[in-house]
């Protein structure tokens, strides 16, 4: 099994699939990868041989913010976007939707489970 930034790559499937498994690496991004390495896309990870996975390693390591050191800056960059008090700032600290969508109606992934408002009850006499 071919483990590269911490991230286990399945075997089973094929090396443009399987680099996608780590976080920050698409479809496009993994193409490129192998492409640099020179290793065929459709080879599956399991047929990945020592030099191949360590060539991919070093391709990673040198060129691209992956796993925790990307995950980590996405954090820095919402967190100094609240600190300035700007509005993206803002709605990311009251937890709503925050590029520009409307939230009457839906937004329900943001916000959060409906929370029900009882209706007043009438005085009786």
């Amino acid at each position: 099994m071919a483990r590269i930034v911490g991230v286990d790559l399945p075997k089973n499937k094929r090396g443009e699939i399987g680099l996608t498994y780590i976080y920050g690496i698409g479809r496009s991004r993994a193409a490129k990868i192998l492409e640099e390495a020179g290793i065929d896309k459709s080879v599956k990870v399991q047929d990945w041989n020592d030099d191949q996975v360590a060539k991919i390693r070093q391709i990673i390591n040198d060129s691209f913010k992956v796993e925790g050191e990307l995950r980590s800056e996405i954090q820095m960059n919402i967190k100094r976007l609240m600190d300035i008090g700007c509005y993206r700032g803002i709605r990311h600290r009251l937890g709503l939707p925050v590029r520009g969508q409307k939230t009457k109606n839906n937004a329900r992934t943001r916000k959060g489970k409906k929370k029900t408002i009882a209706n007043k009850k009438k005085a009786t006499k």
